[in-house]
This record gives structure tokens, sequence and C-alpha cells, in this order.
């Protein structure tokens, strides 16, 4: 299964860094990328809006002079992820600046939009969707989208309710693109099984939170180091779409984890009015993969530390093949 060209070559590790909301900069999106794995970062994020110009200048530049200082192991391409839900009332501003910077790659979410991957594709971009089922990937892919990313149980944030073997299963008896895996993958072991399982590349989030580049605060990196599977809990109270949360920061909040009500979708407002803001500052995004982590470190020591381990796994895979005869 073919990587599109802008990706071929180019990474250390098949590994996409999940766009975190609130906590993905250009500190981290630069350091993942100079590392050699795929950055990303929600549009979002930058706030108020004339800031997403500010971030696309520094991390296109700054990656520049990057390639420029190591043309033998250039910098990995970065992406931003779009929020294509109808409320998304910066969604059209945001495009016109990606558009600007040729952004190399896009991560749609929440809608598949044909409109929208044809402006990606008008700049030479590329676009992988977030899908959570085979439904919605057929339709990302009738409308454009060049790739997906099968988000399955155990992701952190907005995570689907499916196994990752059926949910790869399903859409690889269909389709031979682009294909990401999200879901509890925080380890090389997990980069590489996640191939073996039919996806091209790995998509990588919560493990990020742990990270020195991480905006996150203190509590929120040492409770990603000091919680397991255990401690995360899959419900849609906090933006009326299902997802994976830290417990522990549920109870600081004043919520009982173990008795949640049920959230309501109407409630979403991706905009610069978030009708609960503290939803994610507070009550804090997890995937169910953080139990083999350890430390918050920098992001370029823990991705050394997935390539050593990807390294490792490959070879003990060889091994048991060849012992298998």
């Amino acid at each position: 299964m073919a990587l599109p060209s802008i990706l071929q070559d180019k990474l250390r590790l098949p590994l996409i860094a999940a766009p975190l909301f609130i906590i993905s900069t250009p500190e981290l999106v630069i350091a993942q990328c100079k590392a050699g794995i795929v950055g990303s970062f929600p549009a979002l994020n930058a706030r108020p809006a004339d800031q997403l110009e500010v971030w696309l200048e520094r991390i296109t530049s700054e990656l520049a002079e990057y390639d420029r200082q190591n043309p033998d192991q250039p910098a990995a391409p970065f992406a931003v992820n779009q929020i294509v839900h109808r409320s998304n009332e910066r969604l059209d501003h945001d495009m016109e600046v990606c558009a600007r910077f040729k952004v190399p790659i896009v991560i749609s979410s929440l809608g598949a939009r044909k409109e929208i991957n044809d402006a990606v594709h008008a700049w030479g971009g590329i676009v992988l969707h977030d899908v959570i089922d085979n439904k919605f990937a057929k339709k990302a892919i009738e409308k454009g989208a060049d790739g997906l990313v099968a988000v399955a149980a155990g992701a952190g944030g907005h995570a689907g309710a499916q196994s990752p073997f059926a949910l790869l299963q399903e859409i690889r008896q269909w389709f031979d693109g682009p294909l990401a895996l999200s879901g509890s993958i925080s380890s090389g072991r997990a980069i590489l099984t996640a191939q073996v399982m039919g996806a091209d590349l790995a998509y990588m989030g919560s493990a990020f939170i742990a990270t020195q580049e991480a905006n996150a605060v203190q509590g929120h990196k040492q409770m990603i180091v000091d919680s397991a599977a255990n401690d995360v809990v899959y419900t849609n109270l906090i933006t009326g779409v299902h997802g994976n949360y830290l417990k522990p920061s549920m109870a600081l909040a004043g919520l009982d984890p173990d008795n949640l009500p049920q959230g309501d979708a109407s409630q979403m407002n991706w905009g610069a009015g978030r009708s609960k803001p503290k939803a994610w500052k507070d009550i804090w995004g997890c995937g169910q993969g953080i139990g083999v982590l350890g430390e918050i470190q920098p992001a370029g020591a823990f991705i050394e530390g997935l390539a050593q381990q990807y390294r490792d796994a490959c070879q003990s895979t060889q091994q048991l093949i060849a012992a298998r005869g």
C-alpha cells in the first residue's frame, strides 16, 4: 500500500502525532517533525484567528531552516486539523490561511465535505479524514478524501467504539489507500502492530501530552504518567460526542466519573465561543494506552525511544517468522 509522495521516505517512523486540542502548539509540532514523524495541530488551537497565520509562518520557516541545515535528514511534513462540522464558524477563514501556506496535510474531522477536499487538492495537499466506522469511511472517500484515520476503541478525545481489528478489516476489504490507525498506541511495538494489522501509519496522541513541549498544565502531564487504562472513562457528556477522558480529572472537577449523565450533541460549538471551555481545560482527554508511559520528557527523546522500540519489535517479529519456518 503506497503512501502519497509527500510521506514517502520522509518519516523516521510510520507515525502521525494526533492534533490535540489546546495541547498541540508550534513548539510540539516542530519538535515532532524534526524528530521524523508527522506533527499536527488543530487550527482552532491558534486563538484569536489571526494567530493561525503566525503559527504557520513559524512552523514553515523553522522547518525550512532545519532542512537547509540537515539536507540528509530533513524534517517530516506537518498537518493541520480542520473541524469541518457546520458549527465551526472559523472554517472558511482557517482554510484560506492554510491555502496561503500550502499546508501539506489536512486532517479533517466531524463530517466529510467535498469542497474541503477539493480546496486542499487545489494547493497540492492531501486530506486524511477521521472515521469511527466503515460507513463513515466510505462516505469520506466518496467525497474525495485521500486517506483515512481509523479512530478505534481506546483512542483519546473523540474516539470510536469498535475494535481496531474489526475496523481495519472492514476498511481494507475495499480501500487500498493511505490508512492510519488510532487507539491505545503508545509504544514502538504498537506502531509495528498497527502496520501488521493493515494500517500504513500509526496515529498517536495521548502519549505526547506527557512531553515537555506540550501545552498542558503540569497536573495533566503528571496524571497521564500516573494513570492507566482503568483510569479512562468513555462518555459523551463533555462535548456531546463520545470520547475518552481521565477519571481523576473528572473527580477534581466535581463530577462522579462512575455516574455520568448523557451529553447533548447540539451543545457542540467549535468556534471562538465554545459553550464549555472548561471541559478541555479541567476535564482532560486521554486514551487507554497510557499505562506504558513512565516519565515526562522532551518529544524528541520520546520519539527516539519509540524508534528503538520499533526496531526491537521488527527484529523480534523477524525472529518469530524465522522460527515458524
